[in-house]
This record gives structure tokens, sequence and C-alpha cells, in this order.
């Protein structure tokens, strides 16, 4: 079963979790007994913690690995374009950056 196999699964297992906190919501509402409210709880965080640190430490870096490669042809392809479109309208990216900053400077103004 590959990574992204078993990060589908760890998604459905968070679902069955959060059904299991519900019903224990439910049950500690009615009874007024958080033992297994509390048991619940702590299961969720400590799955969505693992399931974070593999998605960071291991999902993520596997993808990082192989599309290394199209990274640089997509930026390269990318720069091609954007090169074009600027010459087209007779502008320059600096242009856009300035207009950006800006914009931003008149956003951040409007609250004052």
């Amino acid at each position: 079963m590959g990574p992204i196999a078993m990060m589908l699964m760890d998604h459905q297992r968070s679902r069955e979790i959060g059904n299991e906190m519900e019903q224990s919501t439910k049950d500690y509402l009615s009874s007024g007994n958080s033992e297994k409210l509390i048991a619940d709880i702590q299961l969720y965080v400590d799955h969505i913690t693992e399931h974070l640190w593999k998605e960071n430490n291991k999902l993520f870096m596997m993808a990082e690995v192989r599309l290394q490669h199209i990274s640089k042809n997509v930026d390269e392809e990318f720069s091609v374009i954007e090169k074009s479109q600027l010459n087209e309208l007779g502008k320059s990216r600096q242009h856009y950056e300035e207009l950006a900053k800006n914009l931003t400077h008149d956003v951040s103004n409007q609250g004052n």
C-alpha cells in the first residue's frame, strides 16, 4: 500500500474517531460521566498529531524529492510566459510589485 493510500486511511480513521467523540459527547451530556469523552479527545489529539507528523516529515518530503525536477521546469515555463505577458502589456514585474506595495500600504492605512 502506497503513502497516499495510507494517508487516506488515516483520514478515514480521523472521521471514525470524530464520530466516536460525537457519541461520547452525547453520553457525557446525558450522564455527566466524562471518562469516555476525555479518552476519545486524547485519542483524536494523538491521532492528528501523528498524522500531521507523517504528512510533514514523510509525505511532503517524498513529494518534494519526486517533483523537484518538475518544479524547475514549471518555474522556467512560468518565467517565459510571464515575460511574454509583460512584454505584451508593456509593463515590468517591478511595476506590478510596486502596485502591490502601494495597495498594501493603502489597505493598512484605511483602518487608521
